[in-house]
């Protein structure tokens, strides 16, 4: 019921839609229930009448039905047609809530949780919950009004008759509420499991050249058999379930039967029913099972509404780690200084991996971080755009604390150029425009010449609308890096943030990639990450950062001089320690 309630507000916008499919299931179920009652009203009128009187009449009679009937179908129209609709945009908004909130949680969420199971939450639970949205109201509306109309019907015909059966249904409704708290167990734990099936082979595909230049197709497929027979395991145990459910209702139903056969024939010996009041019925009953029947099949639904929907408000009930101050403003006219004042952070419960830096950078000039994997480098420039934010101190631009900002303001001011490129599915055009898809196509081009990229993409079959595959597929190493430098050039922040740029690339591409860096920082506060150190030579300061803090600072000649730490990783990439 405290997921019911929390379901409930979606219908709100909808509302409109909702009440006319309501009135129209309504409808469907009054004529459902008239025509036996009209021809229980006409044996004892009409059909008592003579042949001629009773053909005279038959053409008013059956102009009625069919009006009757067109009215069912333009009932049904709407309920079919409208009322999916309305579960198919409930089913949009809500994934829209969830994308929104998806791409409001910070670096902190995705740290632990699999990009599988998010997709997982936007497609197949969603489907669930838009299934339930549209058929849960209508099913149990019209089941209901079937139920109590043909109990009052029945009521009407024989009380004593028509209590046995309802002592038959209360058995009924004990039997499913018990079977109904296992199935939500079960699909619950499919939802997990299919989760993981996602997560497997969103893994696998994602890194398909990785498992076949290590011919790990065996190993990949052990894991997708691991995840995709616990799935079998899971729906075993749930259809286990179903039957049981839907078997020990069949077996009330038929219960239901035997109970009016025997109770009839007991009432038409005692002459407290006739034959044909039975034989009405009957018709009657199984307008009341069917209701029952529709109402057992939705409880699978239900369950799998239910369970989708709680997977999704788990999701919508876990806020951001990073939002925006209740005053933040915009940040505005950025000269580019740095300070981090007394910085300190940690990942959730681990220990720090920054402890108290204070670093200050003047505004266009260049200092570059090194040190040994895992000293935090990467982490203390992810504080800047607030990634991440500091579990203590202060971080600064112009002197205003990034938290009292706007992170959209704030990281429209950095640019960031980094080792691992992701380009998106789409044109070079668009890639090189993504920070600024308003862009002309002069600014465009003109970014793309920055980038030494122009030459490049003269050459490609439709220049600059030439697709680039997947993560950029279709290009090299060093072209899908020119084009994250022509975003960072087309963007023009006054903040720059180089996270082993180069790195993986060979000699040849990294000096020529190294030249348009270079061209990039001009007038640009830069913070560089190196691991190259002969990238670095120029940095108008170094800092040397392990898990204990800065250990050094200076520029290349006067680290050299100090003889430390600096000092012996310069010796070791030339080959001489």
């Amino acid at each position: 019921m405290k997921l019911i309630r929390k379901f409930i507000p979606y219908y709100k916008p909808y509302i409109g839609v909702f009440l006319l499919d309501l009135l129209c299931a309504s409808i469907l179920s009054v004529i459902d229930l008239t025509f036996p009652q009209f021809l229980r009203i006409l044996r004892g009128t009409l059909f008592l009448e003579s042949p001629k009187v009773i053909l005279s009449r038959l053409g008013v009679i059956a102009l009625l039905l069919i009006a009757m009937y067109v009215v069912r179908f333009a009932c049904r129209y709407y309920v079919t047609y409208q009322g999916h609709m309305m579960g198919a945009r409930m089913e949009s908004g809500m994934r829209k809530e969830l994308f929104d909130r998806f791409e409001a949680f910070s670096f902190s969420y995705y740290d632990t949780h699999n990009t599988g199971e998010m997709m997982s939450k936007l497609i197949s639970d969603l489907f669930d919950i838009s299934e339930l949205a549209h058929h849960g109201p209508e099913n149990i509306f019209i089941s209901v009004v079937k139920i109590i109309g043909s109990f009052i019907l029945l009521m009407r015909i024989n009380v004593p008759m028509t209590l046995c059966l309802v002592a038959v249904v209360a058995c009924m409704a004990v039997f499913s509420v018990s079977q109904n708290r296992r199935m939500r167990a079960t699909f619950s734990d499919n939802r997990k499991k299919i989760a993981g099936i996602n997560s497997s082979l969103q893994d696998t595909l994602g890194g398909i050249r990785v498992v076949k230049s290590f011919t790990g197709e065996d190993i990949e497929a052990a894991k997708f058999d691991k995840s995709n027979l616990a799935f079998l395991d899971s729906k075993q145990a749930n259809y286990r379930q179903m039957a049981l459910f839907f078997s020990g209702n069949n077996f009330f139903e038929g219960l239901m039967f035997v109970t009016v056969l025997v109770a009839g024939g007991f009432f038409i010996a005692a002459g407290q029913l006739t034959v044909d009041d039975l034989a009405i019925y009957a018709l009657y009953i199984n307008i009341f099972i069917n209701p029952v029947n529709v109402l057992v099949e939705f409880t699978e639904q239900l369950q799998k509404g239910l369970a989708g929907f709680e997977r999704f408000m788990e999701v919508m009930e876990t806020m951001p780690e990073i939002v925006d101050a209740p005053d933040a403003g915009e940040l505005k006219g950025v000269t580019g200084v740095i300070d981090y004042k007394d910085v300190s952070f940690s990942y959730e419960k681990e220990e720090a991996v920054l402890k108290n830096i204070n670093l200050h950078v003047e505004a266009g000039k260049s200092v570059a971080i090194v040190g040994p994997s895992g000293g935090g480098k990467t982490t203390l420039c992810s504080l800047l755009p607030r990634f991440y934010d500091v579990t203590g101190g202060q971080v600064l631009i112009d002197g205003t604390d990034i938290r009292t900002v706007t992170q959209k303001s704030l990281r429209s001011f950095i640019g960031i150029v980094q080792q691992d490129v992701y380009l998106f599915n789409g044109t070079v055009r668009e890639n090189i425009a993504y920070g600024r898809p308003d862009a002309s196509i002069d600014e465009i081009v003109e970014a793309a010449r920055k980038a030494d990229l122009l030459e490049f993409i003269q050459t490609l079959p439709k220049g600059f609308e030439t697709e680039v595959g997947e993560r950029g597929a279709r290009l090299s190493g060093g072209q899908k890096q020119r084009i994250a430098i022509a975003r960072v050039f087309l963007k023009n922040p006054p903040i720059l943030i180089l996270d082993e740029a180069t790195s993986a690339l060979d000699n040849e591409s990294e000096r020529y990639i190294q030249e348009s860096l270079d061209q990039l920082a001009v007038g640009r506060t830069t913070i560089t990450i190196a691991h190259r150190l002969s990238t670095i030579l120029g940095a108008d300061e170094i800092i040397v950062l392990d898990g204990d803090g800065i250990k050094e600072r200076g520029t290349h000649r006067e680290l050299i001089k100090q003889g430390g730490l600096y000092e012996k990783y310069y010796r070791m990439q030339l080959g001489t320690v």
